[in-house]
């Protein structure tokens, strides 16, 4: 599913076509974003098609489109702190977003059906940690995930703040998903073909307000004809942080603090090079052909004229291209990890500066 937005060069392009079509709203679902480059969560051979708005699967490997995602994660409306529950956890890739988001101090729970992708998920997970820069410039909700049915959760687990649902609910299976929000709580789940989401306003009551036309596949029912009671899902349990563990982000923040203090006019912004704009457009609905998801869109009257003015605006821009001198762009300097070098600098024991890294390898 997808095709929303033009596709991008790199991740960062990509992001700034999801901004320019408004599926990217705020500042931290956009930092989110940028911190988690889409293309570390495709196989090698597929890699070339990540900035592309579109969806991608291979085997049980699957991937929504990045406007599918980016409506998530503004309707999800995270802050750090609460705890979250993405029910087909996939690859992890919105789970790693989330806990960027959620801090140190949230719950960052995912259950996937297939088991080789859960190894995948926490592969990918791993590899952010150990080798991202991103990494280092959040303080982080690492996600856990456990195999299992979603529909088979056990009853007497806890509730959470923010849960998601990466697959196609039926009617009945609505209540079962709002009975695990928290008062107060929000439920992101494709019902009905619409993208909808729910708030739980008291004991017994919500609200419900669609977002996008979709069309995801269905949730996996246990086929229970052969008489076998099927497997109970235990969430993973939450736990208190250690002393350890709190010295260790008490320790980061306040680096990051002074950091930020010493050095501000060090944090350099990176050359923007100049991008092809992006109409905006958006998807009426989606369907299934073969194995694909194909977006089926209506050119509206307000689509023809946003085209109309681009094509005006890239003209202008042509003639004052025309009129200056090219100035020949300088070599961008490597991004330093500032948080990494003062920890590296720090009179402790390497052992100790490791814990502080995370063992991180870069």
């Amino acid at each position: 599913m997808g095709g929303a937005v033009s596709a991008g060069e790199d991740n960062d392009d990509l992001i700034d076509n999801l901004k320019e079509a408004q599926y990217i709203r705020t500042e931290q679902v956009e930092q989110a974003f940028r911190a988690i480059d889409r293309g570390d969560y495709y196989l090698d051979s597929y890699r070339e098609n990540a900035y592309k708005d579109l969806a991608w699967k291979n085997g049980n490997l699957h991937l929504s489109a990045p406007c599918i995602y980016s409506e998530v994660m503004e309707a999800l409306r995270l802050r750090q702190g609460l705890s979250f529950l993405n029910l087909g956890s996939g690859t992890g890739y919105l789970s790693t977003m989330v806990g960027l988001i959620l801090g140190p101090f949230g719950v960052n729970h995912g259950v996937e059906l297939h088991k080789d992708v859960v190894e995948y998920a926490k592969e990918r997970l791993e590899d952010f940690i150990k080798n991202s820069d991103s990494f280092d410039k959040f303080e982080f909700c690492e996600p856990k995930f456990v195999v299992g049915n979603c529909l088979e959760i056990s009853s007497d687990s806890h509730q959470y703040d923010r849960i998601y649902c990466g697959a196609g609910v039926q009617k009945d299976h609505e209540n079962y998903m709002k009975i695990m929000l928290k008062v107060g709580g929000i439920l992101v789940v494709p019902i009905e073909d619409q993208l909808t989401q729910i708030t739980r306003t008291g004991q017994s009551s919500w609200e419900s307000k669609n977002i996008l036309a979709v069309s995801f596949a269905p949730l996996v029912q246990q086929n229970r004809a052969d008489g076998n009671k099927p497997d109970t899902v235990q969430l993973p349990p939450i736990h208190i942080r250690s002393l350890q563990d709190l010295s260790r982000v008490y320790i980061r923040r306040a680096l990051h603090s002074q950091i930020e203090e010493a050095s501000p006019a060090t944090q350099r912004t990176p050359h923007k090079r100049k991008r092809r704009r992006c109409r905006r457009r958006r998807i009426n609905t989606y369907v299934f052909v073969g194995n694909q998801l194909i977006p089926q869109r209506v050119e509206s009257e307000e689509e023809e004229r946003i085209g109309e003015e681009i094509r005006e605006e890239d003209e202008e821009d042509d003639e004052e291209k025309e009129g200056s001198e090219e100035q020949p762009l300088k070599a961008e300097e490597p991004r330093v990890n500032l948080l990494r070098e003062r920890i590296l600098s720090l009179p402790l024991p390497d052992a100790l500066k490791a814990y502080l890294l995370y063992y991180r390898e870069k």
